[in-house]
């Protein structure tokens, strides 16, 4: 009931669920407005997340061999001009610096808004020598984007992200690195964020400017749409003819090398909050939450309180916990709703009873149980509480997403599901565009992906009753 809410700011979101979520991002202190439309701040809190998906991501690059380097901030408008089918699919994004200082530029830079030209000239100047093979680069920036509409998370003009690029001596060492990454995606997603993930292709339309194939994660959010969380690119040696990346194979003879790419964004962070939140606001997954437990003293005036709840915090501390002690004035009853709103995994509330029976109050944030447990287990119980957060939190996303994903095998179907209910509509396909273009026009949904786990659902397309290909995922997305 809306009446029972700790927190009266936060919109209920049966109400209006775009508005639920930015009283989340607002009232949780993530993000704020800045004074050019589409280009946000990331609070202290906000950027903690980002940082901790940063540090957990990085790990799991490196075990691939991968490094990171920095690439320029501006790229000449000639470098970007190389690859014909990538500059058409960002030049209405692109942002143009002009003038340098009082005078005007010979030539105009692009701000970056993907890096792929930069990655190339580099490697067309550093490599020369099957043995310089593969070269797995991988940068932690900023780009920039001229999007018409922004969202905070989901759509900024500029937004933090990381992108991989890598190039290898054949085809097929590139195709595998290139679903390798896609894994690495989704078990981060899954095991990490506690988001389950549809892993699969995206369609000839869909796929990215330049590249050979594209493949995705889609996730499904609370309110039944689709997010792509992250994709990863097959190049093929199209970007490495354009910009003359060589190098002597085995036999000394010069070829090209194939490349990929991958990313992935702070529009994770909208991912997580509209997958797990709820009407009393943030709910975050314990591995990248800023603040995993919070300890909460009750009758802090009293003595020994403060004492206790200090020793306790140390001991959380060491053993790797990360976690903070409240002992400000404000009421327990404000800090509870509070570090609720913040979407914090485990409450600990300490007070005189507690410290005498050597025990305190343990408090999920998904369930709100409150246990009893002796201090002198604390350790082991935060980390099981921790993990049975994680695991509450995939598992009621992984219900949301099998109670609202549907089979249609006529177009009628697909348009009647579209019409009265959101989910993922899963159907076969023909492989035309023709066909893809009529489900966004008349059903309104988009081709989601092609998932490598496919089903047959039945012989032919339901759009244009041709022989079927494959079985295809459709929604609506963000």
């Amino acid at each position: 009931m809306a009446n029972d809410k700790k927190v009266e700011q936060i919109t209920d979101m049966e109400v209006d669920f775009a508005q639920w979520f930015t009283d989340v991002c607002r009232k949780a202190q993530l993000i704020d407005y800045s004074s050019i439309k589409g280009v946000f701040i990331y609070r202290p809190y906000g950027y903690a997340i980002w940082e901790n998906i940063q540090a957990v991501l990085d790990k799991e690059f490196k075990k691939q061999g991968v490094e990171n380097v920095y690439m320029p901030l501006l790229i000449p408008e000639s470098l970007l001009q190389k690859e014909k089918d990538h500059v058409e699919g960002f030049a209405p994004e692109c942002a143009w610096v002009t003038m340098g200082g009082v005078d005007k530029l010979e030539e105009k830079y692009a701000i970056r808004p993907t890096s792929e030209t930069l990655f190339c000239e580099h490697f067309a100047n550093v490599l020369q020598s099957h043995r310089d093979l593969p070269m797995k680069y991988n940068q932690w920036c900023s780009v920039l984007r001229w999007e018409k509409t922004s969202r905070p998370f989901l759509r900024h003009r500029e937004f933090l992200w990381q992108e991989g690029h890598t190039i290898h001596a054949t085809a097929e060492e590139a195709k595998e690195f290139t679903e390798t990454m896609l894994g690495v995606y989704a078990d981060f997603c899954e095991n990490v964020l506690a988001m389950p993930v549809t892993r699969g292709q995206k369609t000839e339309k869909e796929k990215f400017k330049g590249a050979e194939a594209t493949y995705t994660i889609e996730c499904m959010m609370h309110d039944r749409k689709a997010l792509q969380a992250g994709t990863s690119h097959y190049f093929g040696d199209g970007f490495a003819k354009a910009f003359e990346i060589e190098f002597a194979d085995k036999n000394n003879q010069k070829t090209n090398p194939h490349e990929t790419s991958w990313g992935v964004s702070t529009r994770l962070i909208g991912g997580i909050i509209m997958t797990h939140g709820d009407n009393n606001g943030l709910v975050l997954p314990p591995k990248i939450a800023p603040i995993q437990a919070v300890i909460i003293p009750i009758a802090a005036h009293k003595g020994g309180v403060l004492e206790s709840a200090d020793k306790l915090l140390e001991t959380l501390t060491d053993a790797g916990i990360r976690v903070k002690c409240d002992t400000s004035d404000n009421s327990a009853g404000w800090k509870f709703a509070e570090y609720e709103m913040k979407g914090v995994p485990v409450r600990i509330e300490l007070g005189p009873r507690d410290i005498e029976a050597g025990q305190c109050v343990l408090v999920s944030r998904v369930t709100r149980e409150k246990k009893i447990v002796k201090l002198d287990n604390i350790v082991e119980e935060i980390n099981t509480a921790l993990s049975e957060v994680h695991t509450a939190l995939f598992e009621k996303a992984l219900k949301n997403r099998e109670e609202h994903t549907y089979t249609a095998t006529t177009f009628e179907e697909m348009k009647e599901i579209a019409a009265t209910k959101t989910g993922f509509v899963k159907t076969m396909w023909c492989g035309e565009t023709e066909c893809e273009m009529r489900v966004k026009e008349e059903a309104g949904m988009t081709s989601r992906c092609i998932p490598f786990r496919q089903e047959h659902l039945s012989d032919v397309c339901p759009i244009c009753g041709k022989p079927a290909k494959h079985m295809i995922y459709w929604g609506v997305a963000y």
